[in-house]
Formats: C-alpha cells, sequence, structure tokens
C-alpha cells in the first residue's frame, strides 16, 4: 500500500457526503461568527460610556444585535452539528461495509492470518473512531481556525503588539505538547498492540470457554487472559502517566489569552500608546477564542487514536482482493489436475507448505488425501476451491486454469464441506437454503432426507423454522454436519471436497453421516481429506501427502504394499480402533 497521509486518507473517506460537509463547516463558520459579535457589542457600549454617551435607545441596539448573533450562533451550529452527524455516522456504515466486503474479496489466507480480535477492533471501535474527525474536528476545527484568524487580524488594525501578546499562548503550548509528543507515538503504539492482544484473548477465552472447563484448564487459560488484561492496563497507564503533567500544562496554557494581553497591554496603556478601549478590546476579544483553543487540546488528545484509527481502517479498506477474471467458461469435463503446485501463505518461497504437487483427479472418482496432521492436505483441497492462489505452478479443471474462471463460477462448480460446519443464527430452513438461494421449500425438504437430518429437523419444537442459534450452538456436531451435507446436496455441484467431514463425530451418527455422504457424492468427483482410513478403502485413489510432498500415490492395497508410511498409519489406526468403523458405500 502506498504511503499516504492521515488527512489524505481521511478526505478520501468522505467523498459521498462532501456535499454535507460542505455545508457543515459553512454553517459552523457562521456560528462562530455569531459567537464573536456580542465582543464587539461589549465594546461599543464601553465606548458610549468612555464619550459620556450612553443612551438607552443605544445600549437596546447593540443588546437586540447580541441577541440576535447569539440566535444566529445556535441555529447554524445545530444545522452544522447534524449534518456532520449524519454525514459521520453514513461514512462509518459505508466504511464497515466496505470493510466487510474487502475481507470477503480477499483472499481467504489474508483474512485467516488476522485475528477475530483484531478485526472485531477494527471494525468496531476503530471505524467509531474516524466519528470524531468527520462530526468534529473537520467542521469545528476549520471554523474556529479562521475564528482566530480572523481575531489575529482584526488586533493586528488595532496594535500589532497586542495580537502578538494575545497569541503568545500558542507558541507557549507548542513547545510543550512538542515535548509531549517526543514518545507519545510509541507508548501509543504499545497500547494499540496491548488493546489488539486482550481483544484477541477475550475472544479466543469466550468461544473456547467449554473447551478449557471440559479439560479443566481453567486456571492457566483465566492467567493467560488475566495476563493480557493486567499488560493491557499497564501499557495503557504507562502512556496515561508518560503524558498527563504535559498534557495539562499544555491544556492550561494554550487557551490562556489574557497570558500575554494583560501584562503586555497594561504597559502599552500606561505608556501612552495604547487607548483604553482599545486595551479593553484587546482584553476581551481574545477570550472569544478561549473555547476554540480549549477544543483544540482535545483534538490534540485524541491524534494519534484517531490516526492509528484511520490507519487501521485503510490498510482493511486496501486490502488486495482475490483475481476475478469475471470470464465465464463452459466446462464439460470435471478432472482435476494440479501441476508442479507449490504454495506459502505469505507468498515468500522460502516459507512454502507445498512443494511441487503433481496430482491427477479424474471426474467421476474419489480421490482421497491421507497423511500426517500438518502435512499439507486440508492446503491442497483449499487451493482446488481457491481460498488462496497457488504460489507457483498451476490448478486447471478440464484444462483450465482456475484462475481463468470467475470466481462465481468456480464456486457454482465445487461443494465445500469441512470439520468446523458453520451455521448461521437463522433457521435451519434457510441456512440448509444457503446452498441453492433460489431453491423452494421441497427442494430443501428433500436435501435434508437424503442428508439424513429430515427426521430431527422435525422433531424440533419449530421444525425447519428452528433457529441455529450462534454458530449453530443449538445443534450437536454430528447434526450440525448432516445440515452442512444437506446444504452441499442442495447446491449439486459436479465437484466435492471434504475436508474431514466426520473428523469430530460420534459413533451413533457416524452411519447417518456416511449414508448423507453417499447421497451428496453420486456422480460427483470426490476429494476426501481423511483420518479415519477405514472409510477410504475403497478410493479409486489414495494420495499419501507428508510435509507438503506427495510420498506416494495408489490404491488403499497397493500402498500398503509399497509405502511404508501408509502402512504405519494403517496399523496405527487399526490398532486404535475399539470397533470397526462402517465402510461408506459409496466407495464400492
Amino acid at each position: 500500500m502506498k504511503k499516504e497521509n492521515t488527512l489524505g486518507i481521511l478526505l478520501s473517506f468522505t467523498g459521498s457526503c462532501r456535499g454535507k460537509l460542505t455545508v457543515s463547516v459553512l454553517s459552523a463558520i457562521l456560528s462562530v461568527a455569531g459567537s464573536i459579535v456580542p465582543y464587539f457589542y461589549i465594546y461599543q457600549i464601553i465606548r458610549l460610556f468612555f464619550a459620556g454617551t450612553p443612551t438607552v435607545e443605544a445600549i437596546t441596539f447593540w443588546s437586540l444585535i447580541a441577541l440576535a448573533s447569539y440566535f444566529a450562533k445556535v441555529f447554524f451550529y445545530g444545522i452544522s452539528t447534524t449534518l456532520s452527524h449524519v454525514s459521520a455516522y453514513t461514512i462509518l456504515e459505508e466504511i464497515r461495509l466496505a470493510i466487510a466486503k474487502k475481507l470477503m474479496d480477499a483472499p481467504l489466507g489474508t483474512v485467516l492470518n488476522d485475528t477475530a480480535g483484531n478485526i472485531k477492533n477494527t471494525l468496531v471501535d476503530r471505524v467509531e473512531t474516524i466519528e470524531l474527525p468527520l462530526a468534529h474536528v473537520i467542521p469545528e476545527g476549520i471554523s474556529n481556525l479562521l475564528l482566530i484568524l480572523a481575531v489575529a487580524t482584526y488586533l493586528l488594525v488595532i496594535d500589532w503588539r497586542m495580537a502578538l501578546a494575545a497569541l503568545l499562548c500558542i507558541p507557549l503550548a507548542a513547545v510543550v505538547y512538542g515535548i509531549m509528543m517526543r514518545d507519545y507515538g510509541a507508548r501509543y503504539d504499545a497500547y494499540v498492540k496491548s488493546s489488539n492482544m486482550v481483544n484477541g484473548v477475550m475472544v479466543e477465552y469466550v468461544e473456547g470457554i467449554e473447551v478449557i472447563k471440559a479439560f479443566g484448564s481453567t486456571g492457566s487459560s483465566y492467567e493467560k487472559f488475566s495476563r493480557a488484561v493486567t499488560e493491557f492496563k499497564n501499557d495503557t497507564l504507562d502512556w496515561f502517566l508518560s503524558t498527563w503533567k504535559l498534557m495539562n500544562l499544555g491544556g492550561a496554557i494554550l487557551p490562556t489569552t489574557l497570558l500575554g494581553s494583560l501584562p503586555i497591554g497594561l504597559a502599552l496603556y500606561l505608556g501612552g500608546s495604547l487607548a483604553p478601549t482599545d486595551f479593553i478590546m484587546c482584553l476581551l476579544l481574545p477570550m472569544g477564542i478561549v473555547a476554540p483553543l480549549t477544543s483544540f487540546t482535545i483534538f490534540i488528545n485524541d491524534s494519534k487514536s484517531i490516526q492509528y484509527a484511520i490507519r487501521d481502517a485503510n490498510n482493511y479498506l486496501n486490502l488486495e482482493p482475490l483475481y476475478d477474471s469475471k470470464k465465464i467458461v463452459a466446462l464439460d469435463h470435471f478432472n482435476i489436475n494440479l501441476d508442479q503446485v507449490s504454495f506459502s501463505y505469505d507468498g515468500n518461497r522460502d516459507h512454502d507448505v507445498l512443494h511441487q504437487i503433481n496430482l491427477r483427479i479424474k471426474e467421476g472418482q474419489l480421490t482421497a488425501i491421507v497423511g500426517p496432521s500438518g502435512g499439507g492436505k486440508s492446503t491442497i483441497a483449499k487451493l482446488i476451491a481457491r481460498f488462496w492462489d497457488v504460489t507457483a505452478g498451476e490448478i486447471t479443471i478440464d484444462h483450465v486454469n482456475i484462475k481463468k474462471l470467475s470466481l462465481a463460477s468456480l464456486t457454482d462448480q465445487i461443494s465445500f464441506v469441512n470439520q468446523d460446519s458453520f451455521l448461521f443464527n437463522c433457521s435451519l430452513l434457510e441456512n440448509i437454503r444457503l446452498g441453492n438461494p433460489q431453491a423452494n421449500d421441497e427442494a430443501v425438504y428433500t436435501a435434508s432426507r437424503a442428508a439424513c437430518c429430515d427426521d430431527f429437523i422435525r422433531m424440533l419444537p419449530h421444525g425447519y423454522q428452528t433457529d441455529a442459534g450462534v454458530a449453530g450452538n443449538r445443534l450437536s456436531g454430528g447434526e450440525k454436519q448432516r445440515i452442512a451435507i444437506a446444504r452441499a446436496i442442495l447446491k449439486n455441484s459436479p465437484i466435492v471436497l471434504l475436508d474431514e467431514a466426520t473428523a469430530f463425530t460420534d459413533p451413533e451418527n457416524e452411519d447417518k453421516i456416511q449414508r448423507s455422504i453417499n447421497a451428496l457424492t453420486v456422480g460427483k468427483t470426490l476429494v476426501v481429506i481423511a483420518h479415519r482410513l477405514s472409510t477410504i478403502t475403497r478410493a479409486d485413489q489414495i494420495v499419501v501427502v507428508d510435509q507438503g510432498r506427495i510420498k506416494a500415490t495408489g490404491t488403499h492395497f497397493q500402498l500398503l504394499e509399497n509405502c511404508t508410511l501408509y502402512r504405519d498409519m494403517w496399523n496405527a489406526h487399526i490398532c486404535a480402533a475399539t470397533q470397526p468403523f462402517k465402510e461408506v458405500t459409496r466407495y464400492a
């Protein structure tokens, strides 16, 4: 991503609301102009008394002008703040939706390499922080700056020395803030890192609390959570304690216009070079910029949080999308070839997790991929589905590079069922219909019967209208798996990828899920990532993968005879089994 300044990035967010923000700024300028008129009213009254000509009519006239200016101030401030906040929250909505779209379009690896806590922190907290510059800094900052310039200009007309004296507080405060900002960035960076870490640990702790309790690791897990919270507290206090003295000093100096104007004005008045009315005006008028200067102290305090919020949001908005050719290609066959495929998650060839994979997967046949954990089995399946792009080599379907297929058409050709079946918090009917949004209810029921989940769904209190709960937490693991398979059956894609779809299935559901898979895979090009070797003994070909390389390919009996690694895995599987697993009839 190219280097951009914070203001430039912020203004790039405002495109759809630039007109409203412009009117907001103009209204804010009129509002602060209205707030300065009463000082001229007081000046005129003082002149009348010095001249010895105060009258009820003159005082009433200037009082009405002051009252009108006050109403103008309130009226235009209302317009300004309404438009700025409407614009701000419209832009925040657009940013959040744009980030969500970027996450959908980015390679899955880019998203998975980030933590849920960091993504949540950016989408919710960081983006919310952008409201401050949009709703306040832009309209109020610009109008307040113009007000200060206008006051300074008027004071220059009266007496240039008084103008400098009245604004003496600004350079003095700037020195203080300059000292404070020397290591402000480093300390705030530590605070942000701690904030991201504690968000990630919180999400992990809450999501994993069932596992923590089940395995009796409450103490160690709570200790990790407690340590993250403590570190966050320490970094936050370190940031605050390192800045609060100078921040308060600068905040005390910046709005104190009398710091210079009172002693210098008094000296000039006593020296006879400053008229008494001008002296009073030079004391009163700078007081009109006290509120704007005070607001700048708040902006300075929040400047780093704004900068980081804009930077983090912009990083997500600039995520590189997965290339989409948009090209519709009609595929006649569904043979899959992997030619010299290498892959690394960060694109660095020194970090390859797959090394020059060559694999032929024939249409209508079952190919099983087995091997030790972490060997690259699931990565191969996800590359076929194009969750990532290969680092080197190519993957083709019917001799067409999958990069040349539109993402939509590739997705239509593939059904992917993995071991972690995710269900949305909506009805089971709609969860299954995700496989084919155009399907009618009867098609959903048919797919459910094929997936062996119609019976248990109809036994639920609201049947197919029963909510799955957050992440499907109202269903068992086996039930969620069958819902996911029903979804894939409804999709009816010619290629089916099963990534250890029965890995966490209890024996009671094993037979039902295997029958569901049979219904799903009839006549399909099927790729199975398996750890239960007894379920794939009749596969057309079994591919043994270890440390990112293909060690051997063949049938079950060929590998038992020729592949030591497969033979060892088979013996370990047989020894570990307490009862024979049923073989899937699809494999016969």
